[in-house]
């Protein structure tokens, strides 16, 4: 805790997760100089408490604290197992110590304040903003702020379904993963009345992998519901529990909602990672705009401009991903039969770049094509006359 109280910044990084510890790196590798920086969160995030999954181009900045990566990847379905060649692109797997790691020493040296100290109400009078404890105490007065606290959608979605998920790091004695080979959907599993399951595999050597169970839809499962899960997709993997170790389990919930997420709340308040739509509604997938995110808040600081990054998503992906979950949740078409179609009709390229939000409205059309038509067709009417009812209410 800081002795003195109001600290005075240039920015403010509100909330200390993946978000800002992307941020306070892009700072240190843009080299921005001469700003004073304060970090405020209750919590100095450091250790392995979630994993991160997400695909680039090889020879990035984030290489060095990757666990694993791989060329090629698995989509299976009951109908078969497709192998999808990734270049030039590669799947890699970030755990977060070495995240948290960099962040913290990217914070000392910016001479950043860390202030253990829990956020409240943001106070934005157009030139300063003073954050304040939830009692109402200043904490701190700052040029700018970045506010990567999770929040509800501004406005509530006309779908609202969440990925959640379970994962079991496992261990094994003697080669038992295939360290060339992640498997990126596997649907298998059993689906749920409403929404899709699958399982996945991603494993850093023949002896470890985390195998993980993925539900996107509407509710969410108890314990049971999951260890069950986790060890029916396992038999399914012709994995033996018994002679495996459990290391750790990962847990997450993420919304899925074509809800409007406040990006700008006020002129000099900035949300980041979900809160500032990050996370991509027909998917789930957040970390590669939260690492854009962060590229461009740093790269505007050091050219002296505004820290405010670009939207995560171009307007008319997050149309599609509205019609999308309006699709899967209403029925018009099964979920195995969407992401079936996806890559089965495009390049995984293609794909991967449309689930990121970088494809051209070109490479958006030919994505649309592979989607069938009268269904989908059905959810544009169906969303269309959504908007409009939301529209005259308001």
């Amino acid at each position: 805790m800081h002795a003195s109280f109001p600290v005075d910044v240039d920015l403010a990084l509100v909330g200390g997760g993946g978000a800002a510890s992307l941020v306070l790196a892009a700072l240190d590798r843009h080299d921005v100089t001469g700003l004073r920086v304060a970090v405020v969160d209750p919590v100095h995030k450091r250790g392995q408490d979630r994993t991160w999954a997400f695909w680039g181009r090889p020879g990035d900045d984030l290489d060095p604290l990757l666990s694993a990566s791989w060329s090629q990847v698995d989509v299976v379905t009951p109908a078969g197992r497709r192998v999808l060649p990734l270049h030039p692109l590669r799947y890699a797997m970030l755990r977060s110590a070495p995240v948290y790691d960099r962040a913290a020493e990217a914070e000392r040296r910016l001479d950043a304040v860390r202030v253990s100290a829990p956020a409240g109400e943001l106070r934005d009078d157009g030139e300063r903003v003073t954050v304040c404890d939830p009692d109402g105490r200043e904490l701190v007065r700052a040029g700018w702020v970045l506010d990567s606290r999770p929040r509800r959608p501004s406005r509530p979605g006309r779908t609202s379904w969440l990925q959640h998920f379970r994962g079991w790091w496992l261990a094994a004695d003697r080669p038992t993963f295939d360290p060339q080979r992640a498997v990126l959907m596997d649907f298998r599993t059993p689906q749920p009345q409403r929404g899709v399951s699958f399982g996945y595999v991603l494993p850093v050597d023949d002896r470890f992998a985390l195998v993980e169970y993925t539900e996107f839809g509407p509710e969410l499962l108890d314990d049971a519901g999951y260890d069950t899960a986790l060890r029916g997709y396992a038999d399914l993997l012709g994995l033996d529990l018994s002679a495996l170790r459990v290391r750790e389990v990962e847990d997450g919930v993420i919304p899925m909602t074509d809800g409007r997420f406040e990006s700008r709340p006020s002129p000099r308040v900035v949300r980041l990672g979900t809160a500032g739509g990050a996370t991509r509604p027909s998917t789930g997938f957040t970390f590669s705009a939260m690492l854009r995110q962060a590229d461009q808040v740093a790269r505007a600081l050091a050219a002296g401009r505004p820290p405010v990054p670009a939207p995560a998503y171009p307007g008319r992906h997050l149309w599609m991903d509205a019609v999308a979950l309006r699709a899967l949740d209403r029925g018009h078409v099964g979920g195995v039969e969407f992401f079936e179609r996806l890559f089965d009709r495009n390049p995984p390229e293609r794909v991967l770049r449309f689930l990121d939000g970088v494809t051209s409205p070109a490479e958006d059309l030919a994505v649309m094509r592979s989607s069938p038509l009268l269904p989908m067709t059905g959810a544009v009417l169906g969303d269309a006359a959504g908007r409009l009812r939301a529209r005259l209410r308001r």
